[in-house]
């Protein structure tokens, strides 16, 4: 089993909590996970303690910290989808950006991590996954099913490291109108991996919300997230 514990990344302006996964092994590749809307909740856990089965040192910070410290819901319904809209609504994103910029430097820096460092983000963090991709020098970057990625377009061209897109071909937050838009901008960037499951929609790994989670999707999608990662990282 994965031992985990909660880290503090040190800011210029405060401290940013994280929770980490560590492999049995004690040692691994880094990998920045960057939350869903829902914040740092039990599925965010859950795939922190996924990477770190898989030989990843897995750490996954409170990005909403500057907003309401500590903040999550480990499903979501009507009522808590608002909550986490109305909080995510409230980040600040240059701010944000700089705080995982941070996030990724801290993990590079933790004894246990021996290798290279990557990221992966779900929903908001799918889109912030994009930007820290475009902004700083991960070594690989998974990004699922990201909402404002669509708006981000101009940043392609400064994306150098193998990044792996990966969306639900029914989700109602990205319609195929943006999906195409995605696809036609990094048509020539031979870095860059579109991959789209055919049936599913927002949010489909998932697994703590039933209104969105798609089994068959989930697992194809982290199948070919797993081999990404061991194609850029090695965990061996």
């Amino acid at each position: 089993m994965p031992t985990t514990r909660t880290e503090t990344i040190s800011l210029h302006d405060g401290e940013m909590g994280a929770h980490l996964a560590v492999p049995d092994t004690g040692t691994g590749p880094g990998v920045l996970v960057i939350q869903e809307i829902g914040g740092v909740n039990a599925y965010m856990r859950d795939v922190a303690e996924r990477l770190a089965a898989a030989g990843y040192v897995a750490l996954v910070p409170d990005v909403f910290w500057r907003v309401q410290p500590g903040f999550a819901v480990d499903t979501f319904n009507e009522t808590t989808l608002g909550q986490a809209m109305k909080v995510a609504g409230q980040v600040d994103g240059d701010a944000c950006l700089a705080d995982l910029g941070a996030a990724l430097e801290a993990l590079r820096e933790l004894p246990e991590v021996i290798g290279g460092v990557g990221v992966i983000g779900f929903c908001f963090g799918g889109t912030q996954a994009f930007l820290v991709a475009a902004e700083y020098e991960p070594d690989v970057v998974v990004s699922y099913y990201g909402s404002g990625l669509a708006s981000s377009l101009d940043r392609v061209d400064q994306i150098d490291c193998p990044l792996l897109l990966q969306f639900g071909a029914t989700d109602p937050y990205i319609p195929e109108a943006d999906l195409q838009a995605i696809r036609d901008a990094v048509s020539p960037k031979s870095n860059i991996e579109v991959l789209v499951q055919p049936d599913a929609g927002h949010a489909f790994d998932n697994h703590a919300s039933e209104m969105f989670y798609d089994a068959s999707a989930a697992a194809a999608a982290w199948t070919r997230t797993t081999a990404f990662l061991s194609a850029h990282l090695n965990a061996g």
